[in-house]
């Protein structure tokens, strides 16, 4: 008779392991997206052109000319950014929970929506007022959140584009994040400060608005989030401010004189 060899009994993750789980996921992700802003805010500052006067266009054509395989790009580049957030999953898991620890799931979704939709609308008319300030003194890059062709599939692309934004960033560097830190020992307001500072991060390309904006906003999310123990409503709120963004800049450019174009 043949002994089945005794498989050991996983190891709860020490801080250690927990820190360098987070560093992985993090270069992965959002903290790369951070060191490739600072080099690009860099790129800008020693550019001969004003900030005002330089461009920084978020979803841009793959393959001008060739619509078809231009949209198998960006579907491609949409799909690939959501891995980082299975990976999150994954990790969870292994842990003996799921995303749900986190909120991340359909259970209160009218309710999330609804918390969602108020967020977007307090956060998104101050991001802009914001943006428009910063850029008319020179402080930030001329943002130009679209730069498809106008086809069929624009819109739709946009909208994709602005919820794997959310999905992303939410499940990452909001709930992610913040178990992770505490489970590492972090105090709360520490913990608060590194996830706005990483969310501020990955958005300097975009100059000093983008970096102070975004900041902000992560604290008042990283609040929020605290209170409401679900990353849903927060992805929600992102979702639509990035949709407005995104639609409104593809449909406005050009025909409105308030709205910075390059």
């Amino acid at each position: 008779m043949t002994t089945r060899p005794t498989v050991p009994e996983t190891a709860e993750p020490t801080r250690r392991l927990l820190g360098v789980e987070l560093l992985i996921v993090l270069g992965l992700s959002l903290g790369a997206s951070g060191i490739s802003a600072l080099i690009s805010f860099a790129g800008s500052l020693t550019e001969p052109l004003k900030l005002g006067q330089q461009v920084a266009t978020l979803n841009g054509s793959r393959a001008p000319g060739r619509p078809w395989l231009d949209l198998v790009w960006q579907l491609y580049y949409i799909g690939r950014g959501l891995m980082p957030v299975v990976l999150v999953g994954y990790l969870l898991v292994r842990e003996g929970v799921t995303l749900r620890v986190l909120g991340f799931d359909l259970r209160e979704r009218l309710r999330d929506l609804g918390r969602g939709a108020g967020v977007a609308a307090a956060i998104g008319g101050c991001g802009l007022a914001l943006y428009l300030a910063s850029q008319a003194a020179g402080y930030n890059l001329t943002v130009a959140p679209s730069g498809l062709p106008d086809v069929w599939w624009r819109v739709p692309v946009l909208v994709l584009s602005a919820w794997q934004n959310a999905i992303l960033e939410e499940v990452v560097v909001l709930g992610y994040l913040l178990r992770r830190l505490g489970q590492r020992g972090w105090s709360w307001p520490a913990a608060v400060v590194a996830s706005s500072v990483l969310r501020g991060s990955y958005h300097l390309y975009q100059g000093v608005g983008g970096l102070i904006g975004n900041m902000v906003m992560g604290a008042v999310f990283c609040l929020l989030y605290r209170r409401w123990g679900r990353v849903m409503p927060l992805v929600a709120a992102h979702a639509l401010i990035d949709t407005v963004a995104f639609v409104g800049y593809a449909l406005l450019a050009g025909h409105v004189s308030w709205l910075p174009t390059p």
